[in-house]
């Protein structure tokens, strides 16, 4: 139960800053997002996903625009905005220091 809650503590937490390295070079309709992240190994759900993508847009994060769809009515694709841009390089640059700690931790030798 404890491993289970704190892997699904760390998916939770690198959610938002996969979903923005994703749409950091083109728009991505819904379910592409869905796709790319199960590709990668990163689970989620539309459940999960909408509400997330509703919060980042409130917080200006993401945008998106209507495209004409081939198969049916138009679909929403999301961008990251400018202010989306700038918070994106300094998520990466806290993941980047991050992974260095973290390996810094597992090559300490006592």
């Amino acid at each position: 139960m404890y491993i289970e809650n704190v892997k699904s503590q760390m998916r939770k937490g690198m959610l938002e800053y996969s979903i923005m390295l994703l749409l950091r070079d083109k728009p991505f309709y819904t379910s592409d997002i869905i796709n790319a992240l199960e590709r990668a190994n990163l689970i989620v759900v539309e459940g999960t996903l909408y509400p997330l993508l509703s919060r980042l847009r409130k917080e200006g994060i993401l945008d998106y625009e209507w495209q004409e769809s081939p198969q049916g009515p138009p679909r929403k694709y999301y961008k990251l905005t400018e202010a989306g841009c700038k918070a994106l390089a300094i998520l990466d640059e806290n993941w980047n220091n991050l992974a260095e700690t973290i390996t810094q931790i597992k090559n300490i030798e006592e």
